[in-house]
């Protein structure tokens, strides 16, 4: 493809673009990029966090499907969802990520749905965290269980936290990899300790008839997806060409890992009670494999664990509105960016979310976030297909290797997946997940009367590459 200036685009005239699929110009360096490590660690707690919170698939499907479902679901649902992102993260290796993926093949429009979708959902899922990090620790300071002190203590975890993501994001990588280390290596001691204790016979216990598959489902949706997180950073990773692919792949083993070691030691070293098997009963499993040390140290990594998703949620959040309004969809001043390099507007946007959103209940917050985090979703496969058939000469740094029928047929399983999570949606969780799916319809086009009569200003980084021209140019190649 041919390397030129195209168009002008609003709010700048005097630089070139640079095609789909180059770095942004080196005139944007905001702070040190991340490197694999830390992207790994950020990926893993965007995604995971640990085995915090699977107990639930054992209470809802027994020992056997929930260790089956920590097997299979990474092949149906993460590992085509990491390969995506992959190609699509260095096809576009910007702030916007599957926003920038739907806009190039669907149209700003339903570019505009997805973000805001893919956002609230995100802000959904890191209201969960502040509240669980006390629910970890009210065992030992019960003042924090309900009442003002609880509240305060939310407010002051959510503002530390969030000031954390404002002194930049190699801080805030560094930050994962030492909880990410710290909240995993008791399960793998677990693990270790629990050989002796093992019974395969345990593995294999199942009831078909007795299975909750509402929540078997969104135990196994929620703490297997948001891979595509990542993507809303490739604007602040070295070298996303080879980065992005590489600190994937390496966290999808973390990730897998870090559940099914956890599970399989604990449903083969003690006798079942499915009952017991809630939020929060690996720190009862750790003390009777290995003793009230073991419980202390699980507990400790579930609450700094909750800590590290909410920095890495935060972090691709706030990026996400920076990207999209690099790319004029917001107002400009959600570009404006920190002496940090950190994007202030969308981290006081995100955390504000968070506050406000706090309140709901733990299983509320899980739908509701999972029936969004669905829309978004069949709209990046769409836009993944689409653009390998409409642009197919465009520079891909990574590429899936397999065809275009292929492409597709790996989209049909997690589609159908979608569908089955959507229809085992609770009429609440469906109606007020609609209500905000319609907030955005309406949204889009009131911004855009605005930019039309100039309340709020609008323009596009001179940086990013121009995507209608440069999928014109490819479409005129293969013609």
């Amino acid at each position: 493809m041919r390397r030129e200036a195209s168009a002008e685009m609003r709010g700048n005239n005097d630089s070139d673009y640079v095609e789909i699929g180059e770095i942004p110009s080196p005139k944007v360096k905001h702070a040190r990029k991340v490197s694999v490590l830390p992207l790994v660690f950020l990926i893993f707690y965007e995604v995971s966090g640990g085995p915090f919170g699977v107990e639930d698939s054992v209470n809802a499907a027994g020992p056997l499907l929930a260790l089956a479902g920590f097997l299979l679901f990474p092949i149906i649902w993460s590992i085509p969802e990491a390969l995506i992102t992959a190609e699509m993260g260095t096809m576009f290796p910007e702030n916007g990520g599957y926003v920038v993926w739907v806009s190039s093949a669907l149209g700003p429009f339903w570019g505009f749905q997805q973000g805001w979708m893919k956002w609230l959902s995100g802000v959904i899922d890191n209201a969960l965290y502040p509240v669980l990090f006390l629910d970890y620790l009210k065992s030992g300071v019960p003042a924090l269980g309900d009442g003002f002190p609880r509240v305060v203590t939310v407010l002051v975890l959510t503002f530390l936290l969030t000031y954390m993501n404002y002194r930049g994001l190699e801080i805030v990588g560094w930050v994962a990899v030492v909880l990410g280390v710290f909240s995993i290596l008791p399960f793998f001691v677990m693990g270790f300790i629990s050989i002796p204790k093992l019974k395969p016979e345990r593995w294999f216990v199942m009831d078909i008839h007795d299975v909750d598959w509402n929540l078997y489902l969104n135990t196994l949706f929620w703490n297997l997806n948001y891979w595509d997180s990542v993507s809303t950073l490739a604007g602040e990773v070295e070298d996303p060409r080879g980065t992005l692919p590489k600190s994937l792949f390496y966290a999808l083993l973390v990730v897998v890992l870090g559940y099914f070691i956890p599970l399989l030691s604990g449903t083969g070293a003690i006798p079942l009670n499915r009952d017991m098997w809630t939020d929060g009963y690996f720190s009862e499993v750790g003390r009777m494999i290995g003793g009230s040390w073991l419980t202390w140290w699980i507990q400790a990594a579930a609450a700094l664990s909750n800590m590290g998703m909410f920095l890495a949620e935060m972090s691709s959040d706030s990026f996400q509105l920076l990207g999209m309004a690099e790319r004029g969809m917001l107002p400009e001043i959600f570009a404006k960016r920190s002496r940090y390099g950190t994007p202030v507007i969308g981290i006081i946007f995100s955390a504000s979310g968070v506050i406000l959103l706090s309140w709901l209940s733990f299983q509320e917050i899980v739908a509701a976030e999972n029936f969004l985090y669905c829309f978004g979703m069949i709209l990046e496969f769409i836009a993944f297909v689409h653009l390998r058939i409409s642009a197919p000469l465009v520079p891909r740094p990574y590429k899936i290797p397999i065809g275009t029928v292929g492409t597709i047929l790996m989209c049909i399983p997690p589609t159908i997946l979608i569908c089955v999570v959507l229809a085992f949606s609770s009429f609440k969780v469906m109606a007020v997940s609609l209500v905000a799916v319609a907030i955005g319809l309406v949204l889009h086009p009131l911004l855009k009367h605005c930019e039309k009569r100039r309340l709020l200003r609008f323009s596009t980084s001179s940086y990013l590459p121009d995507i209608q021209s440069s999928r014109s140019e490819n479409e005129n190649l293969i013609n």
